[in-house]
Formats: C-alpha cells, sequence, structure tokens
C-alpha cells in the first residue's frame, strides 16, 4: 500500500469533493483486502465526504467494509468484486458475559486483530440475539479484546462459539451513503452462516438515506441485501442470487424504502421478506423467483406499502405471504397491482396466501395461477377468515382448479 500521505496529495476533486482510487495494482492506495478499502472510505469521510473508487480485482476481506456518512462508493459492476474469506468457529474457553469486551478462545489459531466476529450460543443463537463486533487487541494468547460489549451472556454451558463471519459492506448509523457497482461473493459454501438481523452480503442497521445501485450479492452465508431499523433506503438494479437466506429482507422498522428493478433469484429462503414495521415501501418492477420459501412474504405490522409491476414466479411456497398476525400487528392497507404471480405455491395452500388478521389489503389487475396446466398453484387466493375488508379485482387467474378459497369457520384446508 503506498504511502497515506502520499495518497492524500494526490486526491482529485470531484465537484470540489474528494476523490480517492483504490486498486490492487494501481491507484491512491492500493491493497487487496479490507484494510486498503477501509483506509479510503476513513479519510474521505475524514475530508468530510466525497468518493471512493475501487477498482477492478478481487479483494478478499476477513471483516466488513464499514460506511461511513456521505461517502459514496463506487466500483466497476461486473469487475470489482469483495469476497468474504474462509470462515473459522471456535469454543469459548471462558463465559462471555453481558456488557463484557473481551471473549476468550479455546483454539484462537484462525483468528486475528482486524477480524469481525459473531458471539452466540445454544440459547442466544439468531436474530438480534447474536452479538456481531472486531477483535480489536490481543490480551494473551487465547484471549482478544472486541470493539462492542457483548449484547447477552453467551455460556460455556451453552456451548457458546465465536465465528469468523461478517457483513462483507455493512453500515451502522450513518446517512447520506451511496454504494454502486460492486459485486458481493459471500463465499457460501466455505463461510459461517450470519443471518439478516445481523448481517448480509450489504447490511444496514440504523441508517439513514443510503442508495444501493447496480450491485450484486452472490453465495452470501446468510441474507443477500439486509437493512434494518433504516430510513430511506433506496435499492434499484440490484441482484440476490443463491444465498443461503433471504434474498432482499427490509426489516425491523424501516420505513419509505424504495426498491426498483431488482432480481432475487434462488435464495435459501424468500426473495424478500418485508420483515417488523415496515411502512410506506415502494417495491416496482422487482423479479423473485425460484426461492426455496415465499416469493415476497409480509407480516407484522407492515401497513401503507406498494408492489406493482413485479415478477414473482416458481417459489416453492406461495408467491405472496401474508404471515399470520393478530388484528394490531396486521399488515394493513397495502396494495399489490399489476403484478405477474406464475407457477408458485409447491408447497402452499395456493399462489397467493392471506393468514391470520389482514384488513384494507387491495390485489388489483394482477396475473394470478399457472403459466400451463397441471402447473403448482392450486388456487389463486387462500383468504383466512380472519381477513377483512379485501378488495380483489380484474385480477386474471391462469391455469387454476379454483381462483378464490376461502377459510371456513373451524376448518382449514
Amino acid at each position: 500500500m503506498v504511502a497515506l500521505w502520499t495518497a492524500l496529495a494526490a486526491l482529485a476533486l470531484q465537484d470540489g469533493r474528494p476523490e480517492l482510487r483504490v486498486g490492487i495494482d494501481e491507484g491512491d492506495l492500493r491493497g487487496s483486502d479490507h484494510r486498503a478499502l477501509q483506509a479510503a472510505v476513513d479519510q474521505v469521510a475524514a475530508l468530510g465526504g466525497g468518493t471512493v473508487r475501487i477498482g477492478p480485482g478481487r479483494y478478499v476481506l476477513r471483516n466488513a467494509l464499514v460506511l461511513r456518512s456521505g461517502v459514496r462508493i463506487a466500483g466497476e459492476p461486473g469487475k470489482t468484486v469483495l469476497a468474504a474469506c474462509d470462515g473459522a468457529r471456535s469454543a469459548l474457553a471462558v463465559d462471555g458475559d453481558c456488557n463484557e469486551r473481551q471473549v476468550t478462545l479455546e483454539d484462537p489459531a484462525a483468528f486475528r486483530v482486524g477480524d469481525g466476529i459473531a458471539v452466540r450460543d445454544g440459547r442466544y443463537g439468531g436474530g438480534f440475539e447474536v452479538t456481531t463486533a472486531t477483535l480489536v487487541e490481543k490480551l494473551d494468547a487465547r484471549t482478544f479484546r472486541i470493539s462492542a460489549p457483548l449484547y447477552l451472556d453467551y455460556l460455556v454451558s451453552r456451548k457458546a462459539v465465536a465465528s469468523l463471519a461478517f457483513p462483507v459492506v455493512g453500515g451502522w448509523q450513518v446517512k447520506d451513503v451511496v454504494l454502486e457497482g460492486l459485486t458481493i461473493d459471500g463465499n457460501r459454501d466455505r463461510a459461517e452462516r450470519l443471518d439478516g438481523c445481523r448481517g448480509g452480503g450489504i447490511y444496514l442497521f440504523e441508517c439513514e438515506r443510503v442508495a444501493i445501485r447496480n450491485c450484486g450479492v452472490r453465495r452470501y452465508a446468510g441474507d443477500g441485501i439486509s437493512f434494518q431499523v433504516s430510513n430511506d433506503v433506496t435499492v434499484e438494479d440490484c441482484a440476490a442470487e443463491e444465498n443461503a437466506g433471504i434474498g432482499l429482507h427490509p426489516g425491523s422498522g424501516s420505513q419509505r424504502p424504495v426498491m426498483l428493478r431488482n432480481r432475487s433469484t434462488a435464495n435459501g429462503q424468500d426473495g424478500m421478506y418485508v420483515c417488523w414495521r415496515v411502512k410506506f415501501g415502494r417495491f416496482e418492477g422487482n423479479e423473485m423467483r425460484g426461492n426455496a420459501r415465499d416469493g415476497i412474504s409480509i407480516g407484522h405490522k407492515d401497513t401503507d406499502n406498494v408492489f406493482r409491476l413485479n415478477l414473482i414466479r416458481g417459489n416453492e411456497r406461495a408467491g405472496v405471504m401474508f404471515r399470520e398476525e393478530s388484528e394490531p400487528m396486521g399488515a394493513h392497507r397495502n396494495l399489490f397491482e399489476k403484478n405477474v404471480i406464475l407457477d408458485n405455491g409447491r408447497k402452499a395452500r395456493a399462489a397467493v396466501v392471506l393468514e391470520g388478521h389482514h384488513h384494507s389489503v387491495v390485489f388489483r389487475g394482477n396475473r394470478i395461477g399457472n403459466s400451463e396446466e397441471g402447473g403448482p398453484s392450486a388456487a389463486g387466493f387462500w383468504i383466512g377468515k380472519n381477513v377483512k375488508g379485501l378488495v380483489e379485482e380484474d385480477n386474471v387467474f391462469e391455469h387454476l382448479k379454483e381462483g378464490v378459497v376461502r377459510e371456513k369457520e373451524g376448518v382449514r384446508p
């Protein structure tokens, strides 16, 4: 890597703001791992924001490329590849206590200072119960200081472990960020699993005004693109393919998401999982195809969203699934308009399933069913008895035994 001061002296200006170039063999900063990339992002952020351009090549990361407010990161589409390193795992040798800032590992050989880790045990093993942090100092042969306190008690008696696992690109509490032209290789077969509440090929937590454009996430050992508790996030013209978890995961209180012309295919769970309290979102022109669960799953307090002109095809379960929720937690006032929902439901009651208490949902002008006779969808809609005020109009049913099946009191087909 060239000296940092030399790189700063070579800073170009783009519209009056700094621009720094990173490359493997050429650029203002040079390197092939997260350290070179992070140095560039941090320096541009320290100057008040600007652009980091990442040249073509394969960069292997042992920790997330951490986003900074006001920084645009641009790669060359299809040529700039950020790859997760091979994963590693060690049992904890000593209990990790809530709010403690260190971990002691049974086998620390595969870990080094600077690595991104996830800590869990048999009780706290997923979701927001997992702690993610960076190893920042080696205190003795087996003990590392970590960058954040442990969220919970991770006990040796519950088989507590630390894994070398991290988002490939991650943002925590940042604003006004742009990502463009990056390809994320999640190294799914050799990486450790990290689910979408704490990770993803691209992951955001408590962020605002982030745009992700023309990026691809492939074979991450978790979700492709996940953003949690983040407002005004735009994801457009991106691909999430063959990830172990969900392809696209707008979640956990995120307001006003905009997701346009994205492709989510062949993922191990849902094509798109609209998580808890996602409101006032716009989802248009996306493709959810060939995923192992539902094409689109929506439920807990997910209200006032618009789904238009999406292609939802060939998913193993429902094309659209409204999850089981009580009335206060229902997915109310959502609009599905002019979508194509075909060849879904081999493992579901219908192409579109509405379970639980949801009201004022509108399905208008959609194509629903199978592309040919004998396809996997037995019915167009399966509507639970607690669904109220459903508007179903101008939908076209294709190659179905039944268009609409309604649950009878006390009977669930």
